[in-house]
């Protein structure tokens, strides 16, 4: 943990012991402790052949406090196996209660991208031992900005609607390589509806977005020596960007299926469009549930700008498509995975999961099989 990070702890630490005798503080806490084992030299998910725990392990503190009768603060503390487990404060947010039904929140909360967004870190709210990569796994899940919430009901139908806005900054990885994510502007709007046994969600979103890709920087240099225009189509530079999706799930308490799509694409840039789903399915029969889940990522829909190319002179045609395709080619990917799992309720606020998944690229047909076993709780 950098001297930062540890800085930011004490800090936690002595502020709550301050302020605990003069407001009501709630503390809440979670953890996965998840394992994984690739079978021979397989990698996915940043685990390989050699046990492992550090790729999807986390565990965090939260602490909301009330300010007044309708106010609230609220923190989230999270070390991540995946970074050392370094301590990050990923939630700072201040909300309004400004009604029976509404509310507004600002600060760095999450952004409600997803079914299971607001839970996503937290393994013991769901039956995955991981939820579903091919859509889950996004470079960013939290905003700078703010959020509207505004719940109801009419009759047996409970809904509620969100209107987030905000920046978004965030660092990951393409091909291999570092690379840095920005979307200025963002604008969310979700709606969540329950009837019984049913539970619908549909997500729209659009913000600017600008990639920061270093790998990339010579070919779009010398790309730009032959056409200037072309070099800054296709890179992303506060380009419009969207994202949409749609959840539908039916529980009948001892069986359940569920299903979620999302898609996701920036205008005039070399990101491919994307498109994710799953499909999953369980059974809970006492302290058990196994479960099936299919998901499905695209992002290989054929090279863009190619109609470009052709005004060129023929002579420049095939470098001048070298370097187009090559540029986008990073980005390209499509697969299917399948998982077969098993959730055991140990305890109270307590569950051990285990699941063996297989992926297999659809380009190049490599196919890659992992065993994870994970204990997930809550306190």
């Amino acid at each position: 943990m950098n001297k930062l990070n540890k800085n930011l702890s004490v800090i936690a630490v002595a502020v709550l012991a301050t302020f605990q005798a003069q407001a009501e503080i709630r503390i809440n806490g979670f953890a996965n402790l998840t394992g994984g084992i690739t079978s021979s030299d397989d990698s996915l998910y940043d685990y390989d052949d050699n046990v492992s725990f550090g790729a999807q392990s986390l565990f965090a503190i939260q602490v909301s406090g009330d300010i007044n009768d309708k106010m609230t603060a609220t923190g989230q503390l999270v070390a991540r196996g995946n970074n050392d487990y370094s301590a990050e404060f990923e939630w700072a947010y201040i909300t309004y209660q400004t009604s029976d039904n509404t509310s507004l929140s600002a600060g760095r909360l999450r952004l409600p991208l997803f079914r299971y967004s607001a839970s996503l870190d937290v393994g013991y709210s769901y039956h995955w031992v991981v939820a579903p990569q091919s859509v889950y796994a996004v470079p960013f899940n939290n905003i700078d900005g703010a959020r509207f919430d505004y719940s109801g009901y009419t009759g047996d139908l409970e809904y509620t609607f969100q209107v987030t806005g905000g920046n978004v900054e965030s660092e990951f990885t393409l091909a291999g390589a570092d690379a840095g994510l920005s979307v200025d502007n963002v604008i969310a709007l979700t709606g969540d509806f329950a009837y019984n046994n049913w539970k619908f969600r549909g997500v729209y979103a659009t913000g600017k977005v600008t990639f920061d890709i270093p790998a990339l920087a010579p070919a779009f240099a010398q790309l730009g020596q032959l056409s200037a225009s072309l070099s800054d189509q296709l890179q992303a530079n506060a380009d419009s960007g969207i994202f949409y999706g749609g959840s539908i799930e039916y529980d009948a308490f001892d069986w359940f299926v569920a299903a979620e799509y999302t898609g996701v694409e920036v205008e005039d840039s070399f990101y491919p469009d994307e498109v994710n789903y799953y499909v999953t399915a369980g059974i809970r029969s006492g302290k058990w549930t196994p479960f099936i889940t299919y998901e499905k990522s695209d992002l290989n829909n054929g090279p863009k700008f190619l109609s470009e190319v052709s005004g060129f002179p023929a002579a420049f045609q095939p470098g001048v498509t070298q370097l187009v395709v090559g540029i986008q080619q990073p980005a390209v990917a499509e697969d299917n995975t399948i998982s077969v799992g098993l959730r055991y309720d140990l305890d109270t606020n307590v569950a051990l999961k285990a699941d063996v998944v297989k992926r297999t690229n659809d380009i190049n047909e490599n196919e890659d099989t992992l065993l994870r076993f994970a204990v997930n709780y809550v306190f």
